[in-house]
């Protein structure tokens, strides 16, 4: 009798353990498929927030139909400029360049897009690079682009400080003839901020590593003097 009872217990408590076995198993499959659901809904909404978020940008007047730069002319020969208003070279392009790309534009041979990207935030203190940027959509706004582009450019503060303020900014605006009103409320405002994310972004990945980068009908331009810039029009043309 002794005997048969044991073996009943023995019985018992390998039935409870394989009982423990079997919830343990379902606990980790409930789990496992928990976290399964988790991972799919992350990557879900990481999907629709980065949609979102290189979708939903505000675009200034005079931009191309992408919203990756603001367009000068209408000519056959497509010239894009990416520019960041911190960078020392983009400064003497424009210096060196800028009159010849604007007499293309007004013999109608060249339309030309200007792309403000925002890529020496690290050499500012202020995220200079965005504001000025941002601040250039403004300016686009008002009908002032170049003219502010060109002053942004002679007044480009040193890489490393702060940059130029926001008032400063203002200031320059007003300087090229923009109403100081609409023009001060829409740099507070940073209305063209998430425009300039995306100018910035989509020249990274169209793979435009540096400033200043000049194509011409898609073809990096080597020579940017104004007589190299002129023959690759032409050449283009």
């Amino acid at each position: 009798m002794s005997s048969r009872k044991g073996q009943r217990d023995a019985a018992r408590v390998v039935r409870q353990q394989l009982a423990r076995e079997r919830r343990r198993r379902r606990t980790l499959w409930v789990s496992a498929a928990a976290v399964a659901v988790l991972v799919i809904a992350g990557l879900i909404g990481w999907s629709v927030w980065s949609s979102q978020r290189s979708d939903d940008f505000t675009t200034p007047p005079g931009a191309n139909a992408d919203g990756t730069g603001i367009v000068t002319g209408g000519g056959p020969v497509t010239v894009d400029i990416f520019e960041d208003f911190l960078c020392p070279a983009c400064k003497q392009f424009e210096q060196t360049s800028g009159a010849t790309l604007e007499q293309l534009v007004a013999e109608n041979k060249a339309t030309v897009v200007y792309h403000p990207v925002a890529y020496l935030n690290r050499f500012s203190t202020t995220d200079y690079s965005t504001r000025s940027s941002a601040a250039s959509g403004c300016a686009a706004a008002g009908g002032k682009f170049r003219e502010y582009a060109k002053a942004l450019f002679d007044k480009q503060p040193p890489e490393g400080s702060a940059g130029l303020s926001d008032d400063e900014l203002i200031d320059i605006g007003t300087g090229v003839g923009l109403d100081r009103g609409s023009f001060a409320g829409c740099v507070k405002d940073n209305t063209y901020r998430t425009w300039t994310e995306h100018v910035t972004d989509e020249a990274s990945r169209g793979d435009v590593t540096g400033t200043p980068t000049i194509l011409v009908n898609g073809k990096p331009l080597a020579d940017r003097s104004p007589q190299g810039l002129t023959a690759a029009v032409a050449a283009a043309g």
